[in-house]
């Protein structure tokens, strides 16, 4: 083993002798350290109107965009979850005019409620943390790492800069590949579509437009989106999925969105090419823009 790289070993907060005010302090006077950017502090336990307490307030000077910080020691429940949403609502009410997103900090994310803190970050600016205590050589170092990042809308092109797939490659290769995995995948069944780039996503088209499109989050995952508007094919992929136990969420905007990576993609082949058939099996040049 390499001297100068000593392995470290998770320790929990409790059991370091600290309590969940320790660390609400800790944020509080060193907010950086979420690398959220350059925040500032504004209030530490703020009285809400339902009766609770708004753990931590953050502001970015630079825009006046706020932080609903939510802090808890050990592993995520739903209450804590309720709660960062609540707060935040109550906060975004107060102050309309300023951008608002909730934060979530915890030591560790069940993977049951991880995913429906996915599935609210479709219509929720939601950010999830996790603070990670370590010993190393007899020190203790805690570490912040953001697990979930803000999920952002498909945007219009924007054509003064070239996007290809190199940039792509260069800037989130990942979804990149998540895209060229799923396009693989498609064109095995006799179709032929191919990948177009643009500065926020990368879609798969056929000769009427966007038949698919993926947008990156934080590595390795990625948002993979399609528009459908057929009542009875939205049912039908609805069921699918539903049966398959892949979380989803179908939106104002009759768009579905998926949390995918490539393996995602390989593990559930078989799903992905019935969506597809139940989309374009009887007009395989249609897609819905």
């Amino acid at each position: 083993m390499d001297n100068d790289i000593k392995p470290g070993k998770k320790i929990f907060i409790r059991n370091a002798g600290k309590d969940e005010y320790w660390l609400q302090d800790l944020i509080y006077e060193n907010p950086n350290i979420l690398g959220l950017g350059e925040l500032i502090p504004v209030a530490k336990e703020k009285k809400q109107s339902t009766g609770g307490k708004l753990d931590i307030l953050l502001k970015n000077p630079e825009d006046n965009s706020m932080y609903e910080i939510e802090v808890m020691l050990g592993e995520t429940d739903p209450s804590h979850i309720i709660r960062t949403i609540e707060y935040w609502d109550i906060e975004k009410r107060r102050y309309p005019q300023r951008q608002h997103f909730p934060v979530l900090i915890a030591e560790s994310f069940n993977k049951r409620y991880f995913n429906v803190i996915q599935i609210l970050s479709l219509n929720v600016p939601m950010i999830a943390i996790q603070a990670d205590l370590l010993e190393v050589g007899g020190q203790k170092i805690i570490n912040f790492t953001k697990i979930l990042d803000i999920y952002e809308e498909q945007a219009e092109d924007d054509e003064t800069n070239i996007v290809n797939e190199t940039t792509w490659s260069s800037n989130a290769n990942w979804t990149l590949q998540t895209a060229k995995e799923l396009l693989n995948l498609i064109n095995s069944s006799g179709q032929i579509l191919k990948l177009n780039f643009t500065q926020s996503y990368v879609a798969i088209i056929n000769s009427r437009g966007n038949a698919y499109w993926l947008y990156k989050r934080s590595e390795p995952k990625s948002y993979l989106g399609f528009k459908e508007k057929n009542d009875e094919k939205v049912e039908a992929i609805k069921s699918l999925l539903d049966t398959s136990s892949i979380p989803f969420t179908y939106n104002k905007y009759q768009e579905f969105l998926i949390v995918v990576d490539k393996d995602f993609v390989k593990k559930h082949k078989d799903i992905f090419i019935k969506i597809n058939n139940i989309r374009f099996a009887s007009d395989s040049g249609t897609t819905e823009e």
